[in-house]
């Protein structure tokens, strides 16, 4: 079969380097951004007397038809014709005739090819934002009946301080609104139309590329016709904004999955997202958590990959860009899996209000409250620090903990110690006083589930 492109070559490839060169095994997902992309070329073609009216109402119904059959599946993709553009172009010319050749005037491949990526990512990014903005609902939700839930903070995966459960979801709630600003400011730099660049020097025919961008519903065109075949910081930006978002996501994963284990038990997650052992009959494991873990990888490679790809590619398209597609095919895939399936795991989770109970009631994660405590009676916080690390020590020495020690014990350390403490030592208590901007207290978690909903108004 005779090339487009092959005037000037006297052989053909050998078939395996044609498969090798073709990019139709991934890019045909492309086939509707490529059909739209060329329904307004065409019909600014038209509008600006480039090509008679007849010509373009031929063209534009020939389109219409491979659209139909591309939404029904029934498209026949060939790696001889070794892309999305000259597959479509071959079926249009096949359907109407030699006038289908004559869609390519005033572009390229190269702009065309960069005009079908924007539209991808102009249509799904949004999707994106919209699942993140539902799993913060979640988690709001969640956050919202667990505000007095008192759980143990950790830092270093040791027990630290108590803390409103409702706290330790919201985290989330927020890294996943800096992940939504982020993708929403990469709209700008999506929303750029490279159509009418050509191949990279623009063309001699009197295209209107803000035509274009109105038809398109872009919000401006690429100033350079270089910039414009050669840019893809776009993919980048959110290959880059994936690879964060998935860190979110598996981080949140790493703790969905030790809280519930059965040395944790602060959760149980529902049947639908988790599964069995095919040789232990009692296990249930947190396979849809570990698996967002590790497809965080994934996101991770797919960011290298074209950064390495671009590092070394001159102005202006290259071969080499080819590789910008299945990485951004896989991540969007990836990142969109992962949200939905997250969503549906936190909001059937079921939170063991007990078991936290429990847990912060046998631990010594309210010994800064004690430290606290001497420190507001004056003593430096220094000696405060010294005088409870004591104290702790006793009681792992006994067995027991702050609150169970007798308060004559305490006062060996410090007279300055009283029968409030017992109160103050309560976790309860630990939780409400810290009250500060941003802190555990129950009004402060209160107050940031307020605002958090505002955010989503």
């Amino acid at each position: 079969m005779a090339k487009l492109w092959g005037g000037r070559f006297q052989k053909s490839a050998e078939s395996w380097v044609d498969e090798f060169g073709a990019s139709i095994g991934f890019d045909q997902q492309l086939v509707l951004e490529d059909i739209e992309g060329s329904v307004a070329h065409v019909t600014m073609l038209g509008a600006q007397n480039i090509l008679p009216k007849e010509d373009v109402e031929k063209i534009l119904d020939g389109l219409a038809q491979l659209k139909v059959k591309a939404e029904a599946g029934e498209l026949e993709f060939s790696v001889s014709n070794e892309d999305i553009h000259l597959n479509l172009e071959k079926m249009l010319i096949d359907l109407i005739g030699p006038v289908g050749g004559k869609l390519h005037t005033g572009r390229s491949r190269n702009d065309q090819v960069a005009t079908d990526m924007h539209l991808f990512l102009k249509k799904r990014v949004p999707e994106v934002i919209g699942l993140i903005e539902h799993f913060q609902k979640t988690i709001i939700e969640q956050a919202e009946q667990n505000v007095d839930t008192i759980a143990p903070g950790y830092t270093h995966l040791q027990r630290a301080q108590p803390i409103s459960f409702a706290h330790h979801l919201m985290v989330y709630f927020w890294q996943l609104q800096r992940d939504k600003e982020r993708f929403t400011e990469s709209m700008k730099r999506i929303d750029i139309l490279p159509l009418g660049a050509g191949a990279m020097a623009g063309t001699t025919f009197p295209i209107d590329r803000l035509n274009s961008a109105e038809l398109l519903g872009f919000a401006e065109v690429y100033a350079n016709s270089m910039d414009a075949v050669s840019d893809r910081d776009f993919i980048v930006e959110f290959l880059s904004n994936s690879a964060l978002l998935m860190t979110h996501l598996s981080r949140f994963a790493e703790e969905i999955i030790i809280w519930s284990t059965d040395e944790f038990k602060f959760i149980e997650l529902d049947d639908a997202f988790s599964t069995g052992s095919s040789i232990m009959p009692q296990k249930k494991n947190p396979d849809m958590a570990e698996l967002i873990r590790g497809k965080t990888g994934r996101a991770y490679g797919n960011l290298m990959g074209l950064l390495t790809v671009l590092k070394g590619t001159p102005l202006t398209y290259n071969k080499d860009m080819q590789e910008d597609k299945e990485g951004m095919f896989d991540t969007m895939e990836t990142v969109l899996g992962s949200l939905k399936i997250f969503e549906g795991m936190v909001r059937t989770m079921t939170v063991n209000k007990a078991r936290l109970h429990s847990a912060v009631h046998s631990d010594f994660s309210n010994a800064t409250e004690l430290a606290d405590y001497l420190a507001t009676k004056g003593m430096p916080f220094r000696e405060a620090h010294e005088v409870t690390g004591k104290l702790v020590f006793t009681c792992i020495q006994q067995g027991i903990y702050l609150l169970d020690l007798p308060l004559e014990e305490m006062q060996k350390e410090s007279a300055l110690i009283e029968e409030d403490i017992y109160a103050v030592l309560a976790p309860e208590a630990a939780v409400s006083r810290r009250n500060s901007l941003g802190g555990t207290g129950f009004e402060q978690v209160a107050l940031q589930i307020q605002n958090a909903k505002q955010l989503l108004v």
